[in-house]
């Protein structure tokens, strides 16, 4: 058995929760992760997990041991760091998932700056806008727009986002320019819709002016859970949209979308980088977020 092929299957089983999980984020067969951790326990001669056919969970002694297991291959991968310097101890895989239109107008083409920095980090980016099982998934860190809604991940504010309200010229020819933010409730106007993936609702979105606050609920012909399509449909007319300035301005400044309520706010959206509490910060992910804080300071 080698042992530490041993333990990292133990510590990625606990994470995830199975077996299959486990094994698909370590590039081995279930065969083989299940065999490590059998003679992982009888080397120890203790059961560390417990297996039902529905789902395995760590008894009290593979809870303390998991604990430990942690900080060991921790050191052991700050160790391997120490060998180099600067970018050259920055190096390995690192998994993300992001929002799309973060990644395609904010990170996508910075990443030539990333690349030159740490040329020794690979970055697999996960890209959507639904809710995604870090720990399970085996991603080492997730970026997403407003509260991060899983009470058991590290979340770290990195910045927060302008928004206002956007419609098309179509939009606008069609249904006239609304007024005021009540407007959008009547026909003929209505909104695109932004569909939260966690709950399937199309949320209110609550905007203000001075002492005067405005919670629009206005009707929807179509709703989307990507940012991209979100954006794609409002382009086309399909109705109002509530967006980020950083996707709006180049389609502001093109015509293809108009500025509504002047002197009216929306409270800005936080962004957070969120990672599970029990997974190492290791110097790729220091370094991924360093460069984040980076690019959320030039956003406008």
């Amino acid at each position: 058995m080698d042992r530490f092929d041993a333990l990292q299957a133990f510590a990625r089983v606990v994470e995830a929760g199975s077996f299959t999980k486990a094994a698909l984020t370590l590039n081995l067969s279930k065969t083989t992760v299940t065999q490590l951790v059998q003679q992982l326990e009888a080397r120890l001669r203790v059961k560390l997990l417990h297996r039902t056919t529905r789902q395995v969970t760590v008894t009290p002694e593979g809870a303390a041991y998991y604990e430990r297991v942690v900080r060991l291959l921790s050191d052991l991968e700050d160790a391997d760091g120490s060998v180099g310097s600067g970018s050259a101890a920055t190096s390995g895989r690192l998994r993300v998932d992001v929002p799309s239109p973060f990644a395609r107008l904010i990170l996508m083409p910075a990443l030539p700056d990333f690349h030159r920095r740490y040329p020794g980090i690979q970055l697999d980016m996960g890209v959507s806008d639904r809710v995604v099982d870090v720990i399970g998934d085996n991603v080492d860190c997730v970026l997403r727009g407003g509260e991060v809604s899983v009470p058991s991940l590290i979340a770290r504010r990195v910045g927060e986002l302008q928004l206002g309200v956007y419609a098309a010229p179509d939009y606008l020819s069609e249904a006239g320019m609304p007024t005021h933010p009540s407007d959008l409730e009547a026909e003929p106007h209505r909104i695109v819709g932004f569909m939260r993936s966690s709950s399937g609702r199309v949320a209110a979105m609550s905007i203000r002016r001075v002492q005067e606050t405005v919670e629009v609920r206005s009707r929807h012909v179509v709703s989307a859970d990507d940012g991209n399509a979100y954006l794609a449909a409002g382009l086309a007319g399909m109705g109002a949209l509530w967006l980020p300035r950083y996707m709006a301005e180049p389609h502001v400044a093109q015509g293809e979308l108009v500025r509504l309520f002047d002197g009216w706010h929306i409270d800005p959206m936080p962004m957070y980088l969120a990672y599970p509490p029990t997974r190492h910060v290791s110097a790729r992910l220091r370094a991924f977020m360093g460069w984040v804080d980076e690019l959320m300071a030039k956003l406008p």
